[in-house]
């Protein structure tokens, strides 16, 4: 991996790690474009990137590690709790879904429809909860729930989790907001799992690149959560819910 294919994979990181698009999807799509192998130098950068994607979120939202916020990250944790379990106990099948060409593309299109729905169907005055510190135990507990889909490749953490939010009556905002810090314990977890599955895995790797697309991934998430939050101050989902659907009849008939 050059400098130019570090860049570039981390710009796509922080761009999509956070949007209801998928980053794992457009990593890989984009990864395959570029003819960069999967081996382990690969799964080095990835792990680097998405740790600067995790302190992106921590840059964003600072003030929400203050004490007063305690019930919330329980409720962070709470929420993170169904995906943990159910990773753990199928991660062999998950697995072995990544080698099914069909899967990433119709979970796309898939993923799209659902949001086109929710937002036809959508009403604000439906919408309970304004702020994400004001979410119970109960919604963290079903947007937790909904998270469990995000273990099928092209579904995406971020969409999943919103679409769960909404369906509790969760603003958009507050949706969104909530999914940033649900990446937390979701990422860290990832990271750490694949740091201890391979301890050597960041020996080899060649640094300066690694560097390179840490900065990238950093920087380009930080900016993008801010400016996902001023669209939803004034627009809906259905933009994503549209992305979704044309990339995803683009991979299918890629794969075809």
């Amino acid at each position: 991996m050059d400098f130019l294919q570090s860049i570039i994979l981390g710009i796509v990181e922080g761009a999509t790690e956070f949007l209801p698009i998928s980053s794992t999807g457009h990593l890989i799509v984009v990864s395959k474009w570029l003819g960069i192998k999967q081996d382990d130098v690969h799964i080095a950068f990835e792990i680097i990137i998405q740790l600067a994607a995790i302190l992106a979120v921590i840059a964003n939202y600072s003030e929400k590690f203050r004490p007063k916020y305690f019930s919330l990250w329980v409720k962070v944790f709470i929420a993170f709790l169904p995906l943990a379990a159910v990773g753990f106990i199928l991660k062999d099948e998950i697995k072995a879904l990544f080698a099914d060409p069909y899967i990433v593309p119709i979970m796309f299109i898939v993923g799209g429809v659902i949001f086109l729905i929710l937002e036809y169907f959508h009403h604000e005055g439906r919408e309970h909860t304004k702020n994400v510190d004001d979410m119970t135990y109960m919604q963290a507990i079903w947007v937790g729930i909904a998270q469990v889909f995000a273990l099928i490749p092209g579904t995406s953490r971020a969409g999943s989790s919103i679409v769960g939010a909404l369906l509790v009556g969760m603003s958009r905002k507050a949706s969104a907001e909530f999914s940033f810090l649900l990446a937390l314990p979701v990422m860290g977890a990832t990271t750490a799992y694949e740091l201890l599955k391979n301890p050597t895995i960041l020996s080899g790797a060649n640094l300066p690149v690694l560097a390179v697309g840490f900065i990238t991934s950093f920087i380009v998430a930080y900016i993008v959560m801010k400016l996902f939050i001023a669209f939803l101050e004034k627009f809906t989902f259905v933009a994503f819910g549209i992305y979704r659907i044309l990339f995803g009849l683009l991979l299918l008939w890629m794969a075809v």
